[in-house]
């Protein structure tokens, strides 16, 4: 009898299992530009919602992975998603009600404490069952571990690009603070002006303009935070994630940190320091008889200087795959790597990655003539996107990916994809 209630009591996921199975393989095998749609054709069968949302400060250039209705993925908001991030108590599904895409609306919420993630799934409807649930937590934490993988291992071509969406979206931002705080503070002038008699109403505008100016300040701040990151908190995560290695392995870690005062790092600049610190350390730990590695950063205002030494043999391969990989990691952010073995005395690895992104290209692209829209299309060609990559990543359809390209092959004069990625890397196009 309570076997026939269970049974009535859970979805229809006897029905399902190669559905389920291939959706989880969908999702390990998707691309971070088509990981929300991968999840949501995974919950279907258990959670309808109108629209899915992911929040992720890995990407520091595209935070927010989403899928669903166009009227809520291409409005919903930072400030939006960081309040309910708030108001979630724990890690189990949290149902309420909170403003998403400017309205109010009934959402599905959950965390992913690791790297501070969020889901987010608007108009779930009613009567979820647990196993509903279960299987809604259990594919969340493998999205949201597999994003953190990716922007780990990302490849130079997906650094570079997000790194220029970061830049851009601080200059537009900071360009919409700059022009809203001018207009803000000129109302403000004048509702203070004595010369007005309504000193009720003056006080009730001036009130709310005031709100309205923090509000927008406090989005500039937010952006700027998730595209930068304080020096000694992006050392403080690398010292969490070498932990585990000094708990299971005879190694002593030395940790040599950089002034608290020094310059803030741009989110790809800190992954790609973390990442090549974990992965030299790794790769060292593979050596025998390496009892004590030192890991020190240091910033010189331009630059984060990374160095790395073991007290080894000096067995430490320049040539080896893995130190390869880690050199292609900090060349996509514009930096240099030396290596230096020393037969008997270990390694000393030191890596300088740049602060700042490389200067614009050279004129060649302004005297193309691109529209804004045609230079996206042409970044993500010259990043290796096909169609219907670019059509994901710019909400567009195909169709209009192809038009663009037409228009582009126009204007450059060429007559294959090939010709116009090979231009638009010569132009500095990545």
């Amino acid at each position: 009898m309570t076997q026939l209630t269970e049974s009535k009591r859970r979805p229809d996921t006897g029905a399902l299992p190669w559905q389920l199975l291939d959706a989880i393989a969908d999702i390990a095998q998707a691309p971070l530009m088509r990981i929300a749609e991968s999840l949501r054709t995974a919950l279907a069968p258990f959670i309808k919602s109108s629209a899915l949302v992911i929040f992720t400060e890995d990407c520091t250039g595209r935070p927010q992975k989403k899928a669903g209705e166009e009227s809520i993925v291409s409005r919903v908001s930072i400030p939006e998603l960081d309040r309910v991030r708030a108001a979630i108590p724990g890690g189990d599904p949290w149902r309420a009600k909170a403003v998403i895409a400017g309205k109010e609306r009934e959402v599905l919420a959950l965390g992913y404490a690791p790297s501070n993630a969020l889901l987010v799934l608007t108009d779930p409807g009613e009567g979820q069952s647990e196993d509903a649930e279960r299987v809604l937590s259990y594919l969340w934490r493998l999205t949201a571990a597999r994003i953190q993988e990716k922007v780990s291992d990302a490849p130079p071509s997906y650094l570079l690009e997000s790194r220029a969406a970061s830049a851009e979206r601080i200059r537009v931002t900071a360009e919409l603070v700059d022009q809203h705080s001018t207009t803000l503070e000129t109302v403000l002038a004048a509702l203070r002006s004595n010369s007005m008699d309504d000193h009720a109403a003056r006080t009730a505008v001036t009130d709310m303009t005031v709100k309205a100016l923090i509000s927008l300040r406090t989005l500039n701040d937010r952006t700027s935070d998730l595209v930068e990151e304080p020096v000694s908190t992006a050392f403080e995560r690398l010292r969490e994630d070498l932990r585990p290695l000094m708990h299971f392995s005879n190694i002593d870690i030395q940790f040599i940190e950089p002034p608290a005062n020094g310059r803030a790092l741009p989110g790809e600049v800190a992954h790609a320091a973390r990442a090549v610190v974990r992965g030299l350390v790794l790769a060292i730990a593979e050596q025998p008889d390496v009892h004590r590695v030192r890991a020190q950063w240091d910033c010189d205002g331009e630059n984060l200087l990374i160095n790395v030494r073991d007290d080894g043999r000096g067995e430490l391969s320049p040539e080896a795959p893995n130190i390869e990989r880690l050199r292609q990691r900090v060349q996509a952010v514009n930096g240099r790597m030396s290596l230096d073995v020393m037969q008997g005395w270990g390694a000393d690895i030191s890596v300088v990655l740049p602060l700042d992104p490389p200067s614009a290209p050279a004129g060649d692209v302004a005297a193309w003539g691109l529209a804004a829209r045609e230079l996206e299309v042409l970044q993500l060609l010259a990043a290796g996107q096909r169609n219907r990559a670019i059509a994901a990543e710019l909400n567009v359809s195909e169709n209009t990916v192809k038009f663009h390209i037409r228009n582009l092959f126009r204007k450059l004069d060429v007559r294959s994809r090939t010709e116009a990625i090979a231009l638009a890397h010569s132009a500095g196009l990545r």
